[in-house]
């Protein structure tokens, strides 16, 4: 079931804690001060500065030559794809991940370009000689293999660096390019413990969101060499996703960098506390992936915990039979113990 399946909508002031995403993270006023006071100028010219900036320095970070600003990881990731491929290429994906499902096909719908679904194993990778199997030879009855697509995390599950690359490798040696979702890529590192380059160093491109974990209201960005960026760029025009004086999306996307690292490892932490809570109470499986958990309960419970936990304050996704929760920025311990203790309620209440 997809990832947003069973979530729910709400305006709801009284909400302490929302485990429902890390999308639902709101920039704080130190964050909105630096994005009203932002130096902007137009993007789509190459003159916003802040944008420059946010560029210039991740692309630095993550070793590559250049990146591009987009407003959604979705449009990212479907610029690189078709930075990468033509029309009849193929993509070899993950069967769980993002890019196959949960973008609407795009790379299909507006590119052309066949995607093709291999099994991802139980880590969250997908297995060198499922890579090697799905590459096809050069026949005009068939796709053009050109692309790799990976992701990490992958449901909160970090995929070791060296597995990545016993995959890469194969896709390298056959001729293909690797593009890696790194929606959740600071996660990844501060899992992994490593540099942002070495993680980066795996792809080809990279797609980094802004707007999860790091917790700023728009953004990501593509990194990558200069031809293929360029192209992206291109590609963002004819997608519809240039933007003007977005330095003051920049700016809040630059704070992230500078304030909101460090702090993944909190959001790790309280996962943990919050499965060992839900393990205790022994109602359901409780799997937990960095910061993510994945609690599934009896299937008469699920509607009404649901209702219990929004009466508590508590926002939980409906996703069946596993319920995802994500811990975010905008989770403290404080909002976290009353998650806790709602769910203690209801299970002391049958």
């Amino acid at each position: 079931m997809s990832t947003y399946s069973g979530m729910t909508a709400t305006t709801d002031t009284d909400c302490i804690c929302d485990l429902r995403s890390d999308t639902f993270t709101r920039p704080d006023d130190a964050m909105r001060k630096v994005m009203a006071s932002a130096i902007v100028g137009d993007d789509v010219y190459g003159e916003d500065p802040t944008v420059n900036h946010l560029e210039a320095r991740l692309a630095d970070m993550m070793g590559k030559e250049a990146a591009v600003f987009f407003p959604t990881g979705t449009q990212s990731n479907l610029a690189a794809i078709m930075a990468h491929c033509g029309r009849g290429d193929e993509i070899i994906v993950g069967n769980e991940y993002h890019t196959f499902c949960d973008e609407a096909a795009g790379a299909s719908v507006l590119a052309g370009i066949s995607l093709n679904p291999i099994k991802t194993e139980a880590g969250g990778e997908i297995s060198p000689v499922s890579v090697a199997a799905a590459i096809k030879e050069d026949d005009p009855h068939y796709a053009r293999s050109r692309l790799l697509c990976l992701e990490n995390t992958v449901g909160g599950r970090v995929i070791p660096i060296d597995t990545i690359k016993s995959a890469t490798k194969i896709a390298k040696d056959n001729g293909l390019s690797v593009h890696l979702d790194g929606a959740r890529f600071f996660h990844a590192i501060t899992d992994l413990n490593c540099k942002a380059k070495d993680l980066a160093d795996c792809a080809d491109s990279v797609s980094l969101c802004m707007s999860k974990g790091l917790g700023a209201p728009v953004g990501s960005v593509l990194v990558g060499s200069r031809e293929l960026t360029a192209q992206a760029r291109r590609n963002r025009k004819i997608l519809g996703g240039s933007m003007r004086q977005s330095g003051v999306l920049a700016a809040a996307a630059l704070y992230a960098l500078d304030h909101n690292i460090e702090g993944l490892s909190e959001d790790h932490r309280r996962a943990t506390l919050l499965a060992d809570a839900l393990k205790a109470l022994d109602v359901g499986d409780v799997k937990i992936n960095s910061n993510m958990l994945f609690f599934t309960p009896a299937p008469e419970h699920h509607a009404s915990l649901h209702d219990h936990m929004k009466k508590s304050g508590v926002m939980i996704g409906g996703q069946s039979p596993a319920m995802r929760m994500v811990l975010h920025r905008d989770i403290n311990d404080e909002s976290l113990d009353t998650a806790i203790k709602a769910f203690q309620s209801y299970y002391k209440s049958l």
